[in-house]
């Protein structure tokens, strides 16, 4: 598969198959591939944190507003929730008052996104949550910058020529 090819079939899904298990292995190896991104002064300041565990996954998913500003609709809709998350974090121990975490994470987030398509997954970069909620799941000095669902999903989302 090409770049091109990668990109075209890496889209935001908003709902997914529960029937199929995504486990910390499979997380793993979407976060193992960051280490080939660009990180701002190579300071690798991102932290990421694996979520599978149901009651976890649960306080992921009220902790989130997808497409917060579509008022009339529930996503992901009740049934098709991802069966996993992925926490992109700022480790604040390593650059206290760093100014790119958020770039270095929009570009982890994407490139877990491309990983997840070329495993047969899809994803949701979502930038509207509760980071108190969130901060209980991490450890101390580690802050949420954003979250990735994660899934098999069971949508089909179509590109548009504007």
């Amino acid at each position: 598969m090409t770049l091109t090819e990668l990109l075209k079939r890496t889209r935001s899904y908003r709902s997914f198959d529960r029937s199929v298990p995504v486990t910390r292995e499979d997380l793993a190896e979407l976060v193992a591939c960051i280490r080939y991104a660009p990180s701002s002064m190579n300071a690798q300041m991102l932290k990421f944190r694996p979520v599978t565990d149901p009651a976890e996954c649960d306080t992921v998913l009220r902790a989130t507003r997808w497409a917060a500003k579509l008022t009339d609709i529930t996503l992901p809709p009740k049934g098709h929730e991802p069966a996993a998350y992925i926490l992109v974090c700022a480790d604040r121990r390593v650059l206290p008052n760093a100014d790119r975490f958020d770039t270095d994470a929009g570009i982890a987030a994407e490139v877990l996104m491309l990983a997840a398509t070329e495993a047969g997954l899809g994803g949701c970069i979502i930038g509207s949550f509760d980071a108190s909620a969130l901060s209980a799941l991490l450890p101390d000095g580690t802050v949420p910058k954003l979250v990735l669902a994660v899934g098999k999903p069971d949508e089909t989302v179509r590109l548009c020529d504007p």
